[in-house]
Formats: structure tokens, sequence, C-alpha cells
């Protein structure tokens, strides 16, 4: 008879930060009993990369493989001219991880083999009507070709903000965080399912900021008897003025701030609709267990054991939602945030990697012991 394997793991995106948190929380949840007993990885984004890792048991190697990065080799700035047509940054991403971590199709390979299924999500934005409306796709390692599966993970990193969409078999796709960025529903779905773990990454969104344009335009002052200079500048004063207002400055400010919108609101979403779905389950089985106690009451004394057994029956043979226990991890990124920058970024020190690699352990720990499970004392 083969292992039990009723566990399935949630992880959301969150760009570096939540990587390293997710990174931590792995390895808290590999040294849990809990580990042999996962049966499914859910992953958008960062999630789809460390759910990768995790899905091959090489948990330990993402975390070598991260205090090894820096911002130049996942998001690399474009140089200015380039940008109209190519975007802010180049996604250097997918040639680092060939590089240092292994082809992503020969990573799908192995995927394919592993007792472990890894879904990921990404954004459909190809130009046609052939898609089902919901501009969300799902691969599967256990269905999708090596190629195409390796590719899928690549575009559900790719942030949309920064880099172009990705050819992912017959589909353009991008950021899955658009559509599905803590794909917490899917794993209800899941017939084997009978417990949820799941990590949701919390940002702190830094503010854009006009530092560039104030640079700009007191270049720009020596020339400012120009008249067409003289009408930039006043543009850029202008744009200062609305930063100030705490609106937005310029119309990528205001598409930053619309992306964090969707995407935090449909991450929201899908952990609201979960607890709704939890709490419907609890009124349900209060509804069946004060049905049987009326019912008994009031059925003649002959009669009663006949009506508890049809009653049990029918319920039982309703379609319910079935219940799941959840154990859900909260993480931000705190002091040591690692936010990608547009057009310069700070290095990422290993300090500052390790302490958001410890925060998600700490994080995983805590709520492992709340809920009374695999209660744990870390070797020193």
């Amino acid at each position: 008879m083969g292992e039990r394997r009723d566990v399935a793991v949630v992880l959301s995106g969150g760009g570096m930060n939540g990587v390293l948190l997710e990174v931590g929380f792995l390895q808290r949840l590999r040294e849990s009993t809990l580990w042999p007993r996962i049966g499914c990885v859910y992953g958008t984004s960062a999630g789809a990369l460390s759910g990768t890792m995790a899905a091959l048991d090489r948990i330990d190697e993402l975390e070598t493989f991260l205090l090894g990065l820096q911002p130049e080799d996942t998001f690399r700035p474009q140089r200015l001219w380039r940008l109209p047509l190519n975007g802010l940054h180049a996604y250097e991403l997918p040639r680092t991880i060939a590089e240092r971590v292994g082809d992503p199709a020969a990573l799908a390979r192995s995927l394919a083999d592993s007792p472990i299924e890894l879904v990921v999500f990404a954004t459909d934005v190809t130009d046609d009507d052939t898609g089902d409306g919901s501009y969300e796709l799902a691969y599967s390692s256990w269905t999708t070709p090596p190629e195409t599966m390796g590719a899928a993970v690549l575009a559900s990193a790719a942030i949309s903000a920064l880099v172009l969409p990705r050819p992912v078999g017959d589909r353009i796709a991008t950021d899955g965080g658009w559509v599905r960025n803590f794909p917490l529903g899917r794993a209800y779905e899941r017939e084997e399912t009978e417990l949820i773990v799941a990590f949701r990454y919390v940002p702190r969104y830094p503010r854009v900021g006009v530092a560039q344009l104030v640079r700009l335009r007191e270049r720009l002052s020596r020339f400012r008897a120009v008249p067409p200079v003289r009408a930039f500048i006043a543009e850029l004063q202008e744009a200062e003025e609305r930063s100030g207002r705490n609106e937005p400055a310029h119309l990528g400010d205001m598409l930053l701030r619309l992306m964090r919108v969707t995407i935090q609101s449909n991450t929201a979403l899908e952990e609201r609709l979960a607890n709704e779905r939890e709490a419907s389950r609890r009124e349900l089985e209060a509804l069946r267990a004060d049905v049987l106690e009326l019912a008994l009451e009031h059925a003649r004394p002959t009669r009663r054991s006949r009506v508890g057994r049809e009653l049990e029956a029918r319920f039982a043979a309703t379609r319910l939602p079935r219940s799941i226990t959840r154990v859900t991890v909260h993480g931000s990124a705190g002091m040591e945030s690692l936010d990608p920058g547009f057009r310069s970024q700070r290095p990422w020190t290993d300090a500052a990697k390790r302490a958001l690699i410890e925060r998600g352990w700490q994080l995983c720990d805590a709520e492992l012991r709340a809920y009374g499970i695999d209660a744990f004392e870390r070797a020193s």
C-alpha cells in the first residue's frame, strides 16, 4: 500500500522577499512529520520557483542559489533607448537558473517523476479568442510536457512591471499574480487533500517617488531658456507636486498602483473565500446536528432509529464542502526588505537574506505549534 499523500502546500508570489521567506517556511515544514505526506504543491511567481525545488526536495540547494543571487542576476535594467520596445528590464533569471541550478526543462523532467505534484499559475495575455475567458493558466508537472512546464515556471515569475511576457507552449504568459497570486482555492479541489499548509506573503510596498525626476529637472535647469526644455521642466515640476499630494506622479506610477490593487485584492479574496467555505462547513455541521436532534425528539419511539439512519444517509449523500484543516503562515519582509528597484538596486546582503530565511522558519514553526502539529525542538 502506498504512503498517504494528503497534505497540500500553497505558496504565494512575493518576489525576492517572498522566495526567501518561503525557503525558511519549507525548511521548517521538511523537518516536520508532514513532509512525507505532501502530495501537491501549488505555487505562483516566487511560489512557483520555491515550489519547484520543494517538489524535488532540493530546498537546501535553493537556499545556496539565493544566497549567491544579486539583483542583476534576476532583472537587469535595460538601456534607456530600449525601454519603449523591450520593457524596463531584461529577464536574466532564466539564464541564471540554467547556469547555476539546471536547465528548466531538465528540472521539469525530474518533476514529472517526483511523488509530489507541482501546479504553477501564469496569466494568459495571448492576443486571441481561444482561451476560456479566465486568463488563468495552470500547469501540472505530471501532465505538462517538460519544455512547457519549465517555461511556465519562468513565466509565472516574470514580473509584469519589469519584463515582457513569455511564450509557454502555444500561449503568451506572464506573472501569475494577476489572476491567482495565492492559489489557495485550488488546493481545496484536490480530492486527496485533508490538510493544507499555506504561506502568504504580505507586501509592504515602497513609494515609487520622484527622486529621478528631480535630478532630471535639476540637470535641465541650465537649459531652461530653450522653450521646449522650459515646458518639459514645468511638466516635471507638476509631477513632483502630484507626488507631494500622494497622487500618481506619472503614468508608470499609476499603473504600478493598479497592479498592486489587482494582485493584493485577488490574494485577499482567495483567503476570504476559503474562510467563508470553512465557516459554511461548520454551520452545515451544526445544522445537521440540530435537524437530527429535532427529528428524533418528535419522532415516535418506534421510528427514531429509522429516522436517524435515513437523515444521516441523506446528509451523507449531499455534496457539501469537505472539512479540510488549514494552517496559513502570513509573512512580510520587515526591515530586511529586498524589494527590486526600477533603475538602481542596492546589493542584496547575505545578512538580510539569512534574516528573511530565519523569519520564514520561525513563522512556520509558530503556526505549526499553535495547531499542535509536530512540536519540534530545533537543534542548536
